[in-house]
């Protein structure tokens, strides 16, 4: 067996479910950049971007059902809230992680070399394709069998409300006491292009502002955001 053929066996064992048809779990690693520009071989699974359509969906029933059971006097509000944060592609790509997904991957060597074995969204993209494999190899309580144990990690490490979307109570915040809406700048990045490190600095006029760091963009502005909340006393 070659890395990647101990790889994957690896995580089928990790995530306990034995394929029936082994092809379903091989399409759902397969990245798009596999063949680029050529003709499909014949019997030879196509990419993942399909899987991942039906994966997303597949994963937001069963993440909404645990919240239902978990929350159940919350509001649509609150639960849509949750549900946003449990399915996004942080999550996703965190538990792909775990699982070791990256090295099991199938994708072209440029791909590779250039990191695509730990870019989030890669690694998140894939974890939707297998989620929708072992729908599709056993079913939905199959699918929860594996991925609710997974997720239910997850649930558990949210926070309040307030915290899953640092930047919309910022800005109801500021808006409660009449000042600007908070202005993000990014300020630094640092380390490759598949692994950055964003310096993100939120400002509010006639408030210190703050500075937090995040692997995106994105992340360090959800991270500014959380430390002027924290500073203020709103978390």
């Amino acid at each position: 067996m070659n890395a990647r053929e101990i790889a994957v066996a690896e995580l089928e064992r990790k995530i306990g479910h034995a394929f029936k048809d082994p092809n379903r779990l091989e399409r759902a690693l397969t990245h798009s950049s596999v063949g680029e520009g050529a003709k499909p071989k014949r019997g030879a699974p196509g990419d993942n971007e399909r899987l991942e359509f039906l994966g997303d969906r597949v994963l937001g029933l069963i993440v909404a059902e645990r919240l239902m059971r978990l929350y159940p006097e919350a509001e649509e509000g609150e639960l849509s809230k949750r549900l946003h944060v449990l399915v996004s592609r942080d999550v996703c790509a965190r538990v792909a992680e775990s699982l070791g997904v990256g090295p099991a991957l199938r994708m072209a060597a440029g791909e590779s070399k250039s990191g695509g074995r730990s870019n989030k969204t890669i690694l998140g993209d894939a974890c939707e394709a297998l989620i929708a494999a072992v729908y599709f190899d056993g079913g939905l309580e199959a699918a929860r069998g594996v991925f609710g144990p997974l997720w239910e990690r997850e649930i558990q490490a949210l926070g309040s409300v307030e915290t899953l979307n640092p930047k919309s109570h910022l800005q109801e915040w500021a808006a409660g006491r009449g000042l600007s809406t908070p202005s993000y700048q990014v300020v630094g990045r640092e380390g490759p292009d598949h692994a950055p490190r964003f310096t993100v600095e939120v400002t509010i006029k006639g408030v210190e502002p703050a500075r937090a760091e995040g692997r995106s963009r994105q992340d360090a502005e959800k991270a500014a955001a959380t430390a002027l909340l924290r500073r203020e006393g709103l978390l």
